[in-house]
């Protein structure tokens, strides 16, 4: 736990002042955290006996991120494509026992994350990005810190519910009302001080985080039971990897960003 506090006490203040900055500085970072994050999982993907092309991972992340930077280019489409041919073209060069697994856990993966933090990037860009990813992220942090405790308070001292314990053993019904409890007070102490940041969009904002971020959290745990490793890497003192600690913003950042889009 030491270790835990220690590293999120030096990784916050670079992240708040990356969040503050926007532009250029919060791209820079976002892109930075994505790159590390696919090299962690074409590293996994080898582990489990795959042969992912960390190029072509990285590359696509590279190439997502700048389109979510400048939508006014609308790159996706060529993107895309070509993401598609190249990948396959590599693919045809290579002798691999599973080629086709291969390649599309290249693509993948490198979707999974680019896209994932093209949104985060994307919402940031927003008029009021600087209150909406803050907003995205604090109770993502508050709800997976709720859910931990209330889990520990409850969590077979009363009625201990499992969720989903195919996925992970030790996720609760306890823990994921906790964090869903524990994110919309965040959201609504944020709209009071944000003008621009109804009350109806804190509370939904703050009812989705949770549940999207569980989703992005088994996720990950699906992955790497399927490979057999623990963490994505041990980059990040006492919390593992990069990719263990974004598992959640990955999908919580898609959920939030057209969430305001469509309903504002």
């Amino acid at each position: 736990m030491r270790t835990r506090i220690i590293a999120a006490a030096v990784a916050i203040p670079i992240v708040i002042v990356g969040l503050y900055l926007g532009g250029w500085v919060f791209f820079i970072g976002a892109l930075a955290v994505a790159l590390i994050a696919g090299w962690e999982f074409d590293h996994m993907m080898k582990a489990g006996g795959y042969h992912t092309t960390l190029f072509i991972i990285l590359s696509l992340i590279v190439l997502l991120l700048l389109d979510a930077f400048y939508p006014g280019l609308r790159m996706l489409p060529a993107i895309i494509s070509l993401a598609l041919l190249v990948s396959l073209v590599w693919q045809l060069t290579r002798h691999d026992k599973a080629p086709t697994a291969n390649w599309a856990l290249t693509l993948a993966g490198a979707l999974y994350i680019g896209w994932g933090m093209g949104h985060l990037v994307a919402m940031r860009n927003l008029s009021d990005g600087l209150a909406l990813v803050t907003i995205t992220l604090l109770t993502t942090w508050a709800s997976d810190t709720f859910a931990y405790f209330t889990g520990r308070a409850i969590g077979g001292k009363i009625i201990e519910r499992k969720l989903w314990p195919r996925h992970s053993p030790k996720k609760t019904w306890e823990g994921m009302f906790g964090g869903i409890i524990g994110s919309i007070v965040i959201a609504l102490i944020i709209a009071a001080f944000v003008p621009s940041f109804s009350w109806v969009t804190a509370l939904l904002v703050g009812a989705v985080v949770p549940i999207a971020g569980f989703f992005g959290d088994i996720s990950i745990s699906m992955m790497k039971r399927d490979v057999g490793v623990k963490d994505s890497s041990h980059l990040f003192p006492g919390h593992g990897g990069f990719l263990d600690r974004i598992d959640s913003i990955l999908f919580v950042s898609i959920v939030v960003y057209y969430l305001v889009i469509w309903v504002g």
